[in-house]
């Protein structure tokens, strides 16, 4: 009895994180669902009130079509990126370790940090990326001020920010490929592209199907950039779809709304992965 006592004792400081950080966040915000609360005064229940403004908000669809725009960017551009270096990288050459710190570095650096680096480089007036371009005599670029360039903007700094961990994971499958299969493609006289095609994208399937599921993820997730960089504009162009619950919550107070937003996205994030993880175990053959 006394060991079940110490036992608790120490689960006791998970269990408390758990409950508070946790389950009662989760099962309050079901509850909100089929409520109006603005905080200050008592819950109001509406029933499916939340679920028919849903699907009736302009500016909801809005946000989760900039959400897919970024995705259709970013997703392929990172992991083009990421393989393309981690290829690299897997090589014999000088300062290998070097390099492979310095492209993880941004990974662990805060990701508003790297998003005020990142505002001024696209600054339209002082940016080092326009003053480069001023230098060759071309006019200066409205990176972040342009409806059609501020979301492909954002979205290849993102890519710079998250492309290390995407290069650390691919370094693993590549390591993983047997070097025996490389010296038998050279007897046979294959291409370095042939070795490519033919080896180590077979072999690093798994990894390749891992990084697109994380890439998803992390790209739905989108809040950061677009919140200190844009606010959201210009003209709700960069408005991420959480963005917009967080100004529905934070910004409007309107907690029982943001909540059923949150649960609707919830969802179709699920079910994109769901989609993603049918097509590459269809294709890559688990």
């Amino acid at each position: 009895m006394k060991q079940n006592r110490i036992g608790w004792l120490f689960l006791s400081p998970y269990l408390i994180h758990f409950a508070v950080f946790l389950a009662f966040p989760i099962v309050f915000s079901l509850v909100l669902l089929f409520h109006q609360w603005d905080v200050v005064s008592p819950l109001k229940f509406v029933g499916l009130q939340n679920f028919t403004k849903v699907f009736q908000d302009k500016l909801f669809f809005k946000a989760l079509f900039n959400t897919f725009y970024f995705l259709i960017i970013h997703i392929p551009l990172q992991i083009i990126v990421a393989l393309l270096l981690a290829v690299i990288l897997n090589r014999k050459i000088k300062f290998r370790g070097f390099f492979r710190a310095v492209y993880f570095l941004p990974v662990v650096v805060s990701g508003v940090v790297i998003t005020m680096l990142w505002n001024q480089l696209y600054n339209l007036n002082s940016g080092l990326l326009n003053q480069l371009i001023q230098s060759i005599g071309l006019p200066r670029v409205a990176w972040l001020t342009s409806p059609k360039l501020a979301m492909p903007s954002i979205a290849i700094m993102a890519t710079w920010k998250n492309v290390g961990l995407y290069v650390v994971l691919f370094l693993v499958g590549l390591q993983s490929v047997p070097k025996s299969m490389y010296e038998a493609a050279d007897i046979e006289g294959a291409s370095e592209w042939q070795k490519f095609r033919k080896i180590t994208l077979p072999m690093i399937n798994s990894t390749f199907f891992m990084v697109v599921i994380l890439s998803t993820i992390s790209g739905f997730s989108l809040f950061i950039e677009p919140y200190i960089m844009t606010g959201g504009g210009p003209m709700n162009s960069t408005l991420s779809a959480v963005l917009y619950i967080y100004k529905q919550a934070f910004n409007f107070y309107h907690m029982g709304y943001a909540a059923t937003l949150g649960f609707v996205f919830a969802i179709i994030l699920f079910t994109v992965v769901l989609i993603q993880r049918k097509v590459l175990e269809r294709d890559v053959g688990y």
